[in-house]
């Protein structure tokens, strides 16, 4: 019964309706019913995604216009600046960056895109912060930009290596595309925002688009033989072969960029002796953590034989274990935590990613993660699991 009463209240994408036509299994997610996988299933649709392209519904998502009074896109990346530690302000016309909203401790409020529209920023946030992002802007933007949510816009993803032809049968132009380039493309008729990004480590594309035409647009592109839907569950197992943070797991208000592993999405021009140095909440310890080292370090986790090892396991320096006790701690010496785990389809292994001090965050470093009283070995690796195919410059 609770059940039919929370699902009553949980949001609808505009693709809804086509998820439910093709057979989609619809689970709650950061309050919104979403597909996690259709009739395929997850680990065909993750291979599918690898082999020839997969087509994601991320409308879940927060889409966001920054605008500054003066009409002018380099106005509001000054002023996002004070959010963020990334150059806002060097980022060109028609290009996009990766950044984290930090608190005052440095932790991260959630990670988001940005591109340069000529007059405004366009930002793509999380789902499950869009809210509290917004309202953050709001609250410390107040008289520097005015932020407008795009209520009326669906998200879309093409990902895979046939991405490309796929799409370039609508608009031939996203050929000439590169990674993290942004610009608007007419699609049968209509003006969307198509950006030459995604969180699967393939090539393909983000698509802004009119909530009243998406529909349209997906089953066009499904038309193709080389496009399957895919569901979150694949998008989960496919992030993850790519090292890509999710936050909620990997990343939170605890955890700072640093700690992260995101050190390149800091530009020189923001650390000690850059021209706009620090200015972002937390910037002591950001960028004393980036002078200094910090103590603990996100790592990738391959663990030893075929079971998966999932977030929250604890895992230890030593192998000695047994059985828990109620009320006390697994015995042996801590040493971090898996953050995310899983299966990974491209590899035919369990991948994990995790915190673990930095004396054990060498490649090689041979770890014991605690599962369900067992010592299970996982070894620290080389992150992307899955080399990626971005189409760069």
């Amino acid at each position: 019964m609770t059940e039919t009463i929370t699902s009553h209240y949980l949001a609808r994408t505009p693709l809804d309706a086509l998820h439910r036509r093709r057979g989609a299994r619809m689970v709650p997610f950061a309050g919104y019913e979403m597909p996690v996988q259709y009739p395929m299933g997850i680990l065909q649709e993750h291979l599918h995604t690898r082999s020839a392209a997969g087509l994601f519904d991320v409308s879940h998502m927060g889409q966001i216009v920054l605008r500054a009074p003066s009409g002018k896109a380099e106005d509001a990346a000054r002023a996002l600046e004070s959010l963020v530690p990334a150059d806002i302000v060097a980022l060109a016309l028609g290009r996009q960056r990766y950044t984290v909203f930090t608190n005052d401790t440095g932790g991260v409020l959630d990670d988001l895109m940005v591109s340069n529209q000529g007059d405004h920023l366009f930002i793509v946030v999380n789902a499950a912060c869009k809210a509290a992002d917004e309202a953050h802007l709001r609250d410390r933007l107040a008289g520097l930009c005015t932020v407008e949510p795009l209520a009326d816009r669906a998200l879309v993803a093409l990902q895979g290596p046939q991405a490309e032809a796929v799409l370039a049968a609508l608009a031939p132009e996203v050929a000439a595309m590169r990674f993290m380039d942004a610009r608007p493309v007419t699609l049968m008729g209509a003006a969307c925002l198509v950006s030459r990004t995604g969180y699967t480590g393939e090539d393909g594309f983000e698509i802004s688009v009119p909530a009243g035409r998406v529909e349209e647009l997906c089953e066009t592109l499904l038309e193709s033989p080389a496009v399957a839907p895919i569901g979150l569950g694949a998008r989960d197992s496919l992030r993850l072969e790519a090292g890509l943070c999710l936050y909620g797991s990997d990343l939170d208000t605890r955890t700072t960029p640093v700690e992260a592993a995101l050190e390149w999405s800091i530009q020189k021009s923001r650390r000690r002796g850059g021209a706009r140095a620090g200015g972002f909440p937390g910037a002591d310890t950001v960028l004393r953590q980036l002078s200094e080292g910090a103590a603990r370090r996100r790592v990738g986790l391959a663990p030893e034989g075929r079971a998966p090892v999932r977030g929250h396991t604890a895992l230890y320096r030593d192998q000695q274990g047994g059985e828990p006790v109620a009320g006390e701690p697994a015995a042996g010496e801590p040493a971090g935590e898996v953050t995310s785990g899983g299966f990974g389809p491209s590899i035919g292994a369990p991948v994990a990613m995790g915190y673990v001090p930095v004396a054990d965050a060498g490649v090689g470093t041979l770890l014991f993660a605690d599962v369900r009283g067992k010592r299970l070995p996982v070894r620290v690796a080389a992150l992307p699991f899955w080399p990626n195919r971005y189409k760069r410059p």
